[in-house]
């Protein structure tokens, strides 16, 4: 039978169930990537498991999220990660060398592999021609140590492109025409696979920004072709002996389709404060800005920077914007410091910061309050910025680099004709400049094995859970509507990220941007437990595991929600924290905050199916609703998460 190149990408990693949609199915991993936000988590996950060394054929972690040391926390971190990497055989990417998921494509990612990593964005390299996805952090840990990663078999959601884009659109357009389409549930449980001629017309790079924010779209992952794109690509990285011809056979039928004719695209922005609240730059143009940031995973690419660099030579930003620009790598800012881009920016009034994500994940570079932030990044949720009434707008480097020359949203088009600018090419070049000294390679097995894991004061171990108890009975502490993020869940920005290592700690900040009770009435309800109800797509965003460990280590016991975004649902499971559904999504709306609630016998009841009876003791009322977890999550969630589990069962990752 014909295949997708998804469906050749999961068959030559499954190692268990097939590939019927909805099944579960156990897939091999070749490569895993962490990031110093999620992977401090990941490395004590290694050490709680008695990991001896990594099992894969490549595992890097990163260091490129939280980069300003304003104490000691953020450099206890670094070096806690670093003696890991040394003591379980994984890369060190040192901070400052580059945001993980380029870095990553230019040095290490390889068609045909497969990757898991801890951030939600690792979808990227589906733009090589690679099976990857953000997973929480404990499925990370466990691929390192040769296990498989367990996911429903998705959907395989054909995108057909047709065309060429025009002068002032970008491949971000693309993935925001997507948003605007089906918004950022339509890729639940779906794989998105683009294909067609306009395929060809987009640079591995380009392809780089559409896969990226296909995690925007709650897709399990994004893939496209690997073709002569990316094999110029890997020419360009010094490594052509990597690249492997990628492609779906004829006559493969997909799932779901749609077309994009790329001719007829125009440059889009998303509005505060969702990804897929996304209109024509021309409808809003005139809306006045204070700030325009230009870099993070979403626009990684030198033809990015370029593009932004080009537009703004020989003119000044306005007074009224601050004009900040993160370089992608190290590699990336030495090619546009070669190309004359860095002067162009630096004479436009751009500041320069590090090669990092910076202010994406709210460290540093956070927007006045009042005021608009136009930002080339994958997300605007609320408050992620580290301004808790921020208003922040996502766009094309074109759009960003115009509108920061004229301190209010700004059509390219408009301003390219107005300016008498014309389209030309970049002159981008042929070969990178390839950088590999900030890349620390692992220690051989005898020198890893000696070395000790570096732990300052801020570094936890692990809290250790109680299996499911006979009952589960205590009050509803949170009512939450749709689209909660994990974000608002377990909050980034440079208040509670430099606690990321010390979950004790970072509990206070738990549901904060929602409720700054929580975590105060959680303590005070005590062990006993207790409930969060939800409306769709609870836990969309960052795969954070925090946002699961935390409201555990609160008590949070159980979640009843009309649907969950994949990863954290996940990770709920992870943690030993019980995933409901309801059948009947009225019942929503009978559950009140504080309402005292009451889950009977839940080990014979999962045992018993898939449907669960939750009573309502303040209405005296009953509501059926579902779990998905597979039998090896219910044992999992009984056991009080997967590291408990492995614990109980007497199993070790060493040699």
């Amino acid at each position: 039978m014909p295949r997708t190149v998804a469906q050749h990408l999961i068959a030559d990693h499954l190692v268990s169930g097939d590939l019927r949609p909805g099944t579960e199915i156990g897939l091999r991993i070749d490569q895993t990537l962490t990031q110093d936000a999620t992977g401090t988590l990941v490395m004590q996950e290694l050490e709680a498991m008695g990991l001896d060394r990594a099992r894969t054929e490549v595992s890097v972690q990163y260091v490129d999220h939280n980069l300003l040391q304003a104490d000691e926390k953020n450099a206890e971190d670094h070096e806690f990660l670093r003696s890991a990497c040394r003591r379980y055989g994984l890369w060190f990417s040192k901070p400052g060398n580059g945001v993980s998921h380029p870095t990553h494509m230019q040095r290490f990612g390889i068609p045909g592999k497969s990757m898991v990593g801890s951030d939600s964005h690792t979808c990227a390299a589906g733009s090589l021609g690679m099976l990857a996805m953000g997973v929480g952090g404990l499925e990370a840990a466990l691929a390192i140590a040769g296990e498989p990663v367990y996911v429903r078999m998705p959907e395989i959601w054909g995108v057909r492109l047709t065309g060429e884009l025009p002068p002032w659109v970008s491949a971000k357009d693309v993935v925001l025409e997507m948003l605007r389409r089906h918004g950022v549930k339509g890729g639940l449980n779906r794989i998105i696979e683009y294909h067609g001629p306009g395929v060809a017309t987009l640079t591995a790079m380009d392809r780089h920004v559409i896969a990226n924010m296909g995690a925007e779209l709650g897709a399990t992952t994004t893939v496209f072709p690997s073709d002569g794109a990316v094999a110029a690509f890997l020419e360009a990285e010094g490594r052509a002996g990597d690249f492997v011809e990628i492609v779906a056979d004829e006559g493969a039928v997909f799932d779901v389709e749609d077309h994009i004719e790329l001719s007829a695209v125009e440059p889009l922005i998303a509005m505060p404060s969702a990804p897929d609240n996304v209109v024509l730059v021309s409808e809003v143009a005139g809306t006045g800005i204070s700030q325009v940031v230009i870099g993070s995973s979403a626009n990684p690419g030198l033809r990015d920077f370029a593009i932004a660099g080009r537009i703004v030579r020989g003119r000044q930003t306005s007074d009224a914007v601050s004009f900040d620009v993160n370089p992608s790598s190290r590699e990336i800012f030495a090619d546009l410091t070669k190309l004359g881009v860095t002067f162009d920016l630096i004479s436009a009034g751009a500041r320069i910061h590090q090669a990092g994500c910076m202010g994406c994940i709210g460290m540093g570079q956070a927007p006045a309050q009042g005021s608009n932030s136009l930002r080339t990044f994958p997300r605007n949720f609320p408050g992620r910025s580290g301004t808790a009434e921020d208003s922040v707008w996502l766009c094309s480097p074109e759009t960003a680099a115009a509108s920061a020359l004229t301190g209010v949203i700004t059509d390219p088009r408009d301003f390219a004709e107005r300016s008498g600018l014309e389209w030309t090419g970049l002159g981008l070049p042929s070969k990178a400049t390839i950088n590999t000294d900030m890349l620390v390679p692992p220690l051989p097995p005898d020198e890893a094995k000696a070395t000790q894991l570096v732990k300052g004061p801020n570094i936890s171990s692990l809290p250790e859970f109680p299996p499911l108890p006979g009952e589960l009975r205590g009050p509803v502490l949170l009512k939450l509507g749709d689209n909660v993020s994990t974000d608002e869940i377990s909050p980034a920005g440079a208040r509670a990220l430099p606690f990321r290592s010390n979950v004790p700690k970072l509990a206070d900040f738990t549901f904060t941007r929602i409720d700054e009770t929580y975590p105060r009435r959680a303590r005070e309800n005590g062990e006993e437990g207790h409930f969060v109800v939800a409306g769709d797509n609870y836990g969309q965003g960052s795969s954070r595991e925090h946002a699961a460990i935390t409201p555990r280590h609160l008590g949070l016991r159980a979640v009843l929600a009309k649907s969950y975004a994949r990863i954290h649902w996940q990770n709920l499971a992870n943690f030993g924290i019980l995933a409901l559904e309801f059948t009947d999504p009225a019942d929503y709306d009978r559950i009140e905050r504080e309402a005292v609630l009451v889950l009977r016998d839940p080990r014979g009841q999962l045992a018993g199916g898939t449907e669960i009876t939750v009573h309502n003791e303040t209405r005296d009322e009953d509501y059926r609703l579902l779990h998905r977890l597979s039998g090896r999550q219910v044992e999992a969630v009984l056991a009080g998460g997967r590291i408990p589990l492995l614990a109980r069962a007497g199993r070790r990752t060493g040699g």
